[in-house]
């Protein structure tokens, strides 16, 4: 039951409706499907069935765990975060950017406006990686 998430991610990717239930479950940690649909936003319906089917479709894939308690189910996650990121990122960067990290670098800083802070950020992440 006090199982950390492995680090290992599942092999098949999220949609974007699964993807904001896992935000929810990697936000919250262990909770009930009530307690994903209350963490939604405000604007988000979604009917308690829908939430509670894509979580188990979430744990079929194996991306949450489920444990009982009382006459219902408590969910967490089965990956972490970090991991689920690692993943999408080297699928992302195989599929799209032709394996180049250089090309993901450019696009990000071509995409959006960085402020000074992300930028120093950036310069100090590339420093510690040439140590």
């Amino acid at each position: 039951m006090g199982r950390k998430p492995n680090s290992r991610p599942a092999v098949s990717s999220l949609t974007p409706t699964e993807l904001e239930m896992m935000s929810v479950i990697w936000s919250i940690g262990p909770c009930t499907v009530q307690q994903v649909v209350e963490a939604l936003a405000p604007e988000r319906e979604l009917a308690y069935s829908s939430v509670s089917t894509i979580v188990r479709i979430l744990e079929q894939k194996g991306y949450v765990r489920s444990s009982r308690q009382g006459r219902g189910h408590l969910y967490r996650a089965a990956v972490n975060k970090e991991a689920y990121q690692a993943q999408t990122l080297g699928r992302l960067l195989s599929q799209v950017f032709d394996d180049s990290p250089a090309l993901v670098v450019q696009q990000l800083l071509d995409a959006r406006e960085l402020s000074e802070e992300e930028l120093r950020e950036i310069r100090a992440l590339v420093r510690s990686k040439q140590s």
